[in-house]
Parts: structure tokens; C-alpha cells; sequence
């Protein structure tokens, strides 16, 4: 059985670390750098770096901050924000990152997708998706949650896998920072439904709620953001309640 993994996530807004609820209200929540090291050396099993700010201000993700960064860590990395080439994939690639992530380019581009899995592998290659639920049906945004699509969740999901990501990083921005629960409905649905890990975003707000997401959501990883920023949940107590819990976990 594989183990799960607890993905804190650092998102990034000129230079900072910030966090706000269903994709607004940002305050501040520290130095990313020092951040990274405290969560690597508590045990959490991989970092995701997201600069929010790079689609909306067509800014590129700052590699300097990446170096930092993969200097103070020693588990696998992602970093996603603004990126749509493949010279981008290299430059970060080249700064330490493991992984790379992909939103608004994807769905602008899906053929991007198969590039870059074919370039660099699959296991390179994560897709975020922020999904949000209008009358009932799951639809994708981008923009940092900003611009509605046309696109149901669930196909674009499926394509994407299809296409050769490696991993879908799947936000609900429904529950994004409101603490109440994981998506863990359209989080089942979605991981039954492929053959990739899926890593669930979005509402974590106890220790309980990622013990629901691995058992009724189905999920591979869960990420999130505040609850360990503001140091709600430290990481280390976490693991040992899921483990007590039957969780399969890296110690």
C-alpha cells in the first residue's frame, strides 16, 4: 500500500508567503525560505511553491527564490505560477525544483501537457486544477481562480491524465481556507476515476478532516497552507494521529 503525504504549501506573493480564504483576503504568513526548511526538517514528505501572483501579473516565477529554497530542503519540490514553456520547465528546473505545475497554461494549451511529459517525464509534470461547483456542476478556473471556464472538472481531469501528468494537484476553491473539510466528493470521484496520484487542496481545518480525505476522498496527498503556517497543526502530531488512525504514512 503506498503511504500518503502531507504537502504544505507555500504561496508566494513578491517574495512572501501569504494565505487567504476562497483565493483573496492575502495576509501575511512569513519568510518562505525559513518556512520550507522548519516543514522539511518536521517531516513533511514534499513542499509545493506557488507564485499566485505570476498569471495575474504575467510575471515568470522568480528562480533566485527557487535556489533558495532547494538549498534548505532535502524532500521533492514543486513550483508552479505563470508557467507556459518549456524554457520555463528547464529554469526551474535547473534552480532545484523536482516538479513543475501547470494551470492556466494547460487549459489554454492542453498540448503543452504532452510536451512537457515528453520532454522532461511524466513524474515532472503536476496539473493544478481549481475547480469550483456553479449549479451543481464542477467547473474549472483559472487566473488564480479568477477566470471561469467552460471546461467540467471531471473530463478535464481524465484528459489531463490522458495527456500524461504525472499528478493532479486538485483545489476546491469552495472550501479553500474556510477550515471545514476537503472536498472529498469530487476528490474520490476524480481519483477512482484515474490512474495518477491526486493531491487534495482546499478546506483543511483539523487533523480530521486529512484522515477523511485519505479514507472518503480517496486521495494520495493532502495539501494545505495556514493550518500549518499559523502553526494550528504541527506536522509531526499530525502523522502520529493518522498513523494511530490506520493512515499508511511516511515516518
Amino acid at each position: 500500500m503506498l503511504t500518503k503525504r502531507i504537502i504544505p504549501c507555500l504561496d508566494i506573493k513578491d517574495g512572501r508567503t501569504v494565505k487567504g480564504v476562497n483565493f483573496v483576503q492575502l495576509r501575511d504568513a512569513g519568510d518562505p525560505v525559513e518556512l520550507a526548511k522548519i516543514y522539511s526538517d518536521e517531516g513533511a514528505d514534499e513542499l509545493v511553491f506557488l507564485d499566485i501572483t505570476a498569471t495575474v501579473d504575467k510575471r515568470k516565477t522568480l528562480a533566485e527564490l527557487v535556489t533558495k529554497i532547494a538549498k534548505a530542503i532535502n524532500i521533492p519540490f514543486t513550483v508552479g505560477g505563470g508557467i507556459s514553456t518549456i524554457e520555463d520547465v528547464k529554469v526551474l528546473l535547473n534552480a532545484g525544483a523536482d516538479k513543475i505545475s501547470i494551470n492556466s497554461a494547460a487549459v489554454h494549451n492542453p498540448q503543452i501537457i504532452n510536451d512537457m511529459a515528453l520532454e522532461f517525464g511524466s513524474q515532472c509534470v503536476v496539473v493544478a486544477i481549481d475547480t469550483r461547483n456553479v449549479d451543481g456542476i464542477d467547473f474549472v478556473h483559472t487566473h488564480g481562480g479568477r477566470k471561469p471556464t467552460l471546461l467540467q472538472t471531471q473530463a478535464w481531469a481524465k484528459e489531463v491524465c490522458d495527456r500524461g501528468a504525472g499528478e493532479i494537484l486538485l483545489t476546491s476553491m469552495d472550501h479553500d481556507g474556510t477550515k471545514g473539510g476537503f472536498a472529498n466528493e469530487i476528490t474520490a470521484e476524480i481519483s477512482s476515476m484515474l490512474s495518477i496520484p491526486v493531491i487534495a487542496s482546499g478546506g483543511a481545518g483539523n487533523s480530521e478532516h486529512f484522515k477523511d480525505v485519505f479514507t472518503f476522498g480517496k486521495a494520495d496527498a493532502a495539501l494545505a497552507a495556514s493550518i500549518f503556517h499559523f502553526k494550528e497543526i504541527p506536522i509531526p502530531e499530525l502523522k502520529t494521529y493518522l498513523s494511530f488512525e490506520g493512515i499508511s504514512i511516511r515516518k
